[in-house]
């Protein structure tokens, strides 16, 4: 264990441990951090007994004595809830890293219930879908109160390869977490896309591969996501109904800035036709299967 963990840090909650909060919880666990998690589903959280995990049915005794609080689940009503149902056994002063892809008006009022309960809110989403997490790679994009990022940068050293500082203020990570969204799901679409194409005319898709292999539009993901395609692999990185709730953050944001988003708009689309044809809990390179 780390002597700035033994320090600064004795216990972490983690509330909400679907592919992402599982794979946070265990690489805390294994970086000397006592671990407590709570998940809405109780029985998709018991495993993690078997790697140390404290594992509660009620939030409140999983955060009770926690340092600190992390959350990840699915979009900001859910992690409002969460929060309101910890309240009881929540000190004034406990730091809440609020690591979900929530949006800016949800962010608004998760600040204002920390702000309302003496809270220290850190708005840090993450970069990265499953494959990253499991190995301790994601990206923080964090913003938060300067004097306490001493006691945070711990838990983001162990679940993350970088730290991005955005800003002291919060809500500005929630903001350029949607931007970088929007490239995301136009690589995604491209992708599926591309293939879709040169499958539709009778053109075997792996050349597609072949002719960008080694180029300048090649890259880790497009390789990682066309594979999948042409190995029929749609294993849930990042879900393609996590995709919908997603592109519809950053649309809704968009808007709110004044900004049209014409691509977005048409893969927000292109995932809703996946969704209906039944890969919405496939991950979103299923967009592939968009009619």
């Amino acid at each position: 264990m780390s002597q700035v963990v033994q320090k600064c840090v004795k216990k972490i909650a983690v509330l909400g441990v679907g592919i992402m909060g599982t794979a946070i919880a265990r690489n805390l666990q294994k970086n000397g951090f006592s671990v407590s998690v709570w998940n809405r589903t109780y029985e998709k959280a018991k495993a993690l007994t078997e790697f140390g995990i404290s594992v509660y049915e009620q939030v409140e005794n999983a955060v009770d004595d926690a340092d600190i609080i992390l959350t990840m689940l699915k979009d900001g009503n859910a992690v409002l809830e969460s929060m309101n149902l910890a309240l009881p056994s929540l000190s004034k002063d406990t730091i809440w890293i609020q690591a979900s892809t929530v949006g800016i008006a949800a962010n608004e009022r998760l600040e204002a219930f920390a702000a309302e309960n003496g809270l220290k809110y850190f708005d840090a989403p993450v970069q990265g879908t499953k494959g990253p997490a499991e190995q301790g790679k994601l990206i923080i994009i964090a913003s938060g109160p300067l004097l306490d990022r001493d006691l945070v940068q711990p838990v983001f050293d162990v679940i993350g390869q970088r730290t991005v500082w955005v800003s002291e203020q919060s809500g500005v990570s929630s903001k350029l977490k949607l931007a970088l969204n929007s490239w995301v799901f136009a690589l995604t679409h491209g992708i599926a896309e591309s293939l879709s194409i040169a499958e539709a005319m009778g053109v075997n898709p792996s050349l597609v591969i072949d002719v960008l292999k080694d180029g300048p539009m090649d890259n880790m993901y497009f390789q990682l996501k066309s594979a999948a395609i042409m190995s029929g692999n749609y294993e849930t990185s990042f879900s393609l109904d996590n995709a919908i709730k997603d592109a519809e953050l950053v649309v809704d944001a968009s808007k709110r800035a004044g900004v049209k988003v014409d691509g977005v708009e048409a893969g927000l689309e292109r995932f809703k036709r996946a969704q209906k044809v039944g890969y919405g809990h496939k991950d979103m390179i299923a967009t592939y299967f968009a009619k």
